[in-house]
Formats: C-alpha cells, structure tokens, sequence
C-alpha cells in the first residue's frame, strides 16, 4: 500500500536552474531564476525501483525522525529483495561493535527486547525504535543481514575533543586510514551547519569536521568491507540524508572501494530541489507514530535494578507512591533490568493508560520490601 503512496521525482524532470542556483538579483533586475517540476511525469515505486535494478548500491536517505520516510525505506527494501533477495541492509544507527548483536538477531536467537538492550540502541541512538521497526522485523523475517556501519561513539567523542591528532596509536588503528579532505563545498557546507549550533566559539570547528569525515569513511569502509567480501550481493544503505546528498558523505567514499554503480535516494526535504544533490528524490505524505506514556521519572541507570533519581513535573509515577532512590523491577508486567528495557515496554502503552510498576524500596525498621503502585502514564 505504502508503495503506491510514494512519488518519486527524477531530477531529469528539472527543466530550470533551481532556487537554491539562483543568482543574486541586482537592483534593476529583481526577477530569480526557479526549478519547474513536470508533476504529471512523477514516477512511482515501481518506476524507481525498475531503475535501481543494475544498481549495486542504494543510499536512501532520512530525516531520522520522520516516519514516512523510513516507510519509504522499507518500500525500497522490499522492492530491491523481490528482485534478487541476495542483499545486505546497512544501517547507520548501530555501531560497528555490536555487528554480533544484529547477527544473532537476524539467526532468531535474539528478540526485538534483546536486540535493543544489547547493542544499547537507546543509549547511543536514542530515536524512538518504532521507526525501524517495519524494517528490522522484515530483515528478520526474510533473513537479510543487517550490517552496523559507524565507528562507536567513544572514538568519535574523543576525536571532537581533542581531534583525530589526540587519538592513541591504538585508537587510531581503528579507524579509517584513508580520509578524503577534498571536498571543498562540503566542508563549506558543515561549517554553516556548525556556525548554527549553540555557541560555535566555544567549539572546534575542526574536530567537528574530523568527526563528520570519520563517521562517513567508517561507515563507507565498513559497507565496502562486506561488499568485497559478498561480490554478488548488494546493499542498501540507509543513513540520514546529510550524510548521502551531493554524493560527499558516504557516497564518493564508497566509490573508492568498491566496483559497481551507486544511486543516491533523497527524501525531499525544505532546502528545495538541485539536480546535484543525487539520483532520484522521494516525496512522501508525512506520518507521524502516537506518543509512548512515560512514568514521569529520572533514572539512575548506572546500577542494575534501575534506581529512580527525582520526578518530572506531574509524575504519574511520583502521584502513584513512587519515591527517590526506589529501584524499578517491573512495569506492566514485564521485568525491567535496564533503561533500555524501560523504553522497549513504554513504547506500546500510551499516555493516560495506567500500569502496575513493581519497586524495591529499602526501610530502616521493615527492611527491604517490594511494593506494586498503579502508575498513570503521561
């Protein structure tokens, strides 16, 4: 069904320079250049798909938060699996250490809980899983191995510290040892991206760019690692856009290492249109999932069980009896032992319903007793 909501504009169809080439206009002349879009000759899925046939990899990009886009992906997923089911699924939200974790999840020895617990998608990715989850669960289902592209965080947090000059020979054999700096107009384009973050003087451009150039030569190199070592197989990348669109991020640097063509498959986004930024663009009706509930909690999670640390504003949990410094060791049923396991139960219950939270409080005169509160979510 979601295929044939997707419409797909070809950047072919452009007939006009675009806003975003658009000259500056002198006092005399106040007219602007504009992109005109043919919407009668917009393809569909199926036309798309039919042109990423010969593709060996397909880069679809997202806005991480929206739905509709990742629906798109899985549109993409299915389309390219009915043509030849010998593929792979790169994922930018997973980090490379936890390759073993996707593997297990995809052999069914692991379930959905286990997965996000154990390759800690909440704590290093954090987006509400739901997103993914259509993908994830059609992986499994067919099979398709799910590969984790990016460098763990403890690299790359040391790198926008002190730069990749700071890292330790040891750090540094774990990263890429070919990084392309040449890209100008990236670079460029990255520094407006970092002149608009909060307090830029208080930061290092530098680092900042370093980290960029290292999440996407780790995630090329990692794609290319398991493309040459799977000669007929192909890939679908799935990264946010900014690491696809004009080909800098992920793109050119796969290029280097692998034989085969790519496409470039960009969510139409509010910048407008340029016939640069890649292949083909998806225009997509936005969808939006219904909010988890939430306890109303702050969560010391550095200790398993899970200690509550304070109260939101209008806590349901806080309302219900709960207290500072109560360990959480379950909700609506289901054992909790970490944050992640939290999320993953809240996540299919809404605000306003009510659910039995079971905590271990310690006593000075009783001891240590167990107590279930009916919390309201919020």
């Amino acid at each position: 069904m979601f295929m044939k909501m997707v419409r797909v504009l070809v950047f072919g169809l452009i007939v006009m320079s675009t806003a975003l080439q658009a000259q500056e206009s002198s006092e005399s002349d106040q007219t602007t250049s504009a992109g005109v879009l043919d919407l009668a000759a917009l393809d569909d899925m199926t036309g798309l798909l039919e042109k990423l046939r010969d593709r060996r990899v397909v880069l679809v990009g997202e806005t991480h938060d929206r739905y509709d886009h990742h629906l798109a992906q899985l549109a993409v997923i299915k389309g390219m699996y009915a043509q030849n089911p010998d593929m792979a699924i790169g994922l930018e939200f997973f980090q490379q250490p936890f390759q073993a974790v996707l593997d297990r999840f995809i052999a069914g020895e692991i379930d959905e809980q286990g997965l996000v617990r154990e390759s800690e998608y909440f704590e290093r990715w954090r987006y509400d899983y739901r997103l993914y989850r259509p993908i994830f669960q059609f992986a499994r289902e067919k099979g398709i191995p799910l590969i984790a592209l990016n460098l763990e965080a403890e690299l790359t947090g040391k790198v926008s510290k002190d730069g990749i000059e700071g890292l330790s020979e040891v750090d540094r054999s774990r990263i890429p040892q070919q990084i392309d700096r040449s890209d100008d107009a990236y670079k460029a384009r990255l520094n407006e991206i970092f002149q608009h973050h909060p307090h830029p003087e208080k930061r290092n451009f530098d680092h900042f760019y370093e980290v960029q150039l290292l999440w996407d030569e780790g995630m090329a190199e990692c794609a290319a690692r398991w493309l040459n070592a799977h000669p007929g197989s192909r890939m679908v990348v799935l990264a946010g856009a900014g690491h696809i669109i004009y080909g800098s991020g992920i793109p050119n640097r796969l290029k280097r290492r692998i034989d085969g063509d790519l496409a470039l498959v960009l969510p139409l986004g509010e910048a407008g249109v340029d016939p640069t930024m890649g292949d083909y663009m998806l225009v997509t009706r936005k969808q939006t999932l219904p909010r988890s509930g939430l306890l109303g909690v702050y969560l010391d999670t550095e200790k398993s069980p899970v200690r509550i640390s304070g109260f939101s504003d209008g806590s349901g949990a806080e309302a219900a009896g709960v207290q500072e410094d109560d360990r959480l060791l379950s909700v609506a049923g289901q054992p909790v032992a970490s944050y992640a396991d939290i999320r993953f139960v809240l996540m299919e219950h809404s605000p306003g319903e009510r659910v039995q939270v079971e905590i271990q409080r310690d006593n000075f005169f009783t001891g240590t007793m167990t107590h279930s509160l009916e919390v309201e979510l919020h």
